[in-house]
């Protein structure tokens, strides 16, 4: 009788290198290999000849770069979806689409289970296996990490030592790093402890430091159509050329860097350092048009949005109800979010240098300090009378009662 399928989710990193022979010994599985090209570039040189090596019957390298930008990235860049002020979800935007598409090659090969090598301590975890339980419910999982006798990254690497298996990390150089097009991460080893500066000049690989940037500014003109960019200095871009040219002249000026200690969904605080220079420029730039776009109650509103969207993204939860129901909410908001946007970037910042849109609900006409017939400005003593009248009426009752009003 045939072998039953198992499905890897497979990067040819530590983890993933070991999880097929592991596999192997544990399992009666024909072990199938699947790794979603989102933009990692160079790291999947070589990953048909390393899984078959080690094991795989076969490997789905599947591009879904284009996807990731299109269905994930713009409609997060719409929300202005940030996680605690910080991270711009460039992990967690990229498991939901890499999880997809594990689900159709394991309905197309008639998998009954899917692997993944995600530790018990991570998000990741939660990331691939909700999009799993929301698109197949009937597909087994398999998370070693939460099975194996292996406790850390070192004993990962004696495993991969002992049967011959190539990793590309060793003792010394350890960090446990993702890169997608949107953005790198980098943790572990010094990073685990938040007093230590991180060693730019060691972990940056998209972008320089602030120091080495130029001396003289790069100027940077975006434009977008209902909140989706498409050109950029009046150059259009298809989605995935568009942020690989903003990673390019944001990395040039070392715009994108963030270190934080994030709030993990499983309970615990960690501390990564994120290179995100093309999102950073569009992020800002994205926020800019909106400030000029957005009426007062919409765009503060929106901003409670933003702060959900980006954890129910953070949280795994993309194939969900709720945030169908937001991301519907925030295309609407978007149908006037079209114009232009300069930014200045200098040494690590991204500064507005100007926004137009023939939407804009900036009149300079009411807005200016000279003498103007627009604005009669005898009317705001009402407003603030009406305005201020709840206030009033306290203060009135407090007095009345003996309290103090201050």
């Amino acid at each position: 009788m045939a072998k039953e399928k198992v499905i890897l989710a497979y990067s040819g990193g530590l983890d993933t290198s070991i999880i097929i022979p592991w596999l192997k010994e544990n399992y009666d599985y024909e072990v199938i290999a699947v790794a979603g090209n989102v933009g990692q570039g160079k790291e999947l040189d070589g990953l048909e000849e390393k899984a078959l090596k080690t094991g795989a019957s076969k490997l789905y390298i599947e591009d879904i770069t284009e996807e990731f930008v299109t269905d994930f990235i713009y409609p997060a860049v719409q929300a202005n979806a940030v996680y605690e002020g910080k991270y711009l979800l460039g992990t967690s935007l990229a498991r939901a689409p890499i999880a997809k598409r594990l689900v159709e090659i394991a309905e197309k090969e008639g998998a009954t289970a899917i692997c993944h090598g995600c530790t018990g301590k991570g998000n990741d975890q939660v990331r691939f296996e909700l999009t799993i339980k929301a698109l197949a419910p009937h597909l087994k999982i398999i998370a070693p990490w939460r099975i194996w006798d292996i406790k850390s990254r070192e004993e990962e690497i004696d495993y991969a030592m002992a049967r011959g298996i190539p990793v590309p990390v060793t003792k010394e150089d350890n960090y446990s790093m993702d890169r997608n097009l949107w953005h790198l991460s980098h943790e572990g080893m010094d990073l685990e402890d938040p007093w230590n500066e991180p060693q730019y000049d060691k972990i940056l690989k998209l972008m320089k430091t602030p120091e080495e940037a130029p001396d003289t500014p790069t100027y940077v003109e975006i434009e977008f159509e209902k909140g989706i960019p498409t050109k950029i200095n009046g150059k259009e871009y298809a989605p995935v050329a568009l942020i690989e040219e903003l990673n390019r002249l944001g990395g040039e000026n070392g715009v994108g860097i963030a270190d934080m200690v994030e709030n993990r969904l499983v309970g615990m605080k960690s501390r990564g350092v994120y290179e995100t220079p093309g999102g950073t420029i569009l992020y800002a730039a994205h926020k800019e048009l909106e400030y000029i776009t957005l009426d007062r109650d919409t765009m503060h509103y929106k901003e409670l949005v933003a702060s959900k969207f980006a954890e129910l993204v953070y949280d795994g939860k993309w194939f969900t109800q709720l945030r169908e129901a937001l991301s519907a909410f925030i295309e609407d908001t978007q149908k006037t979010v079209s114009g232009t946007v300069r930014l200045k970037l200098y040494k690590g910042n991204v500064m507005p240098a100007g926004a137009k849109s023939p939407y804009s609900l900036y009149d300079e006409d009411i807005a200016t300090f000279s003498e103007d017939e627009v604005y009669d400005q005898k009317d705001s003593a009402g407003f603030i009378n009406l305005f201020g009248l709840p206030l009033k009426v306290r203060a009135t009752m407090k007095k009345r009662n003996g309290e103090k009003l201050y």
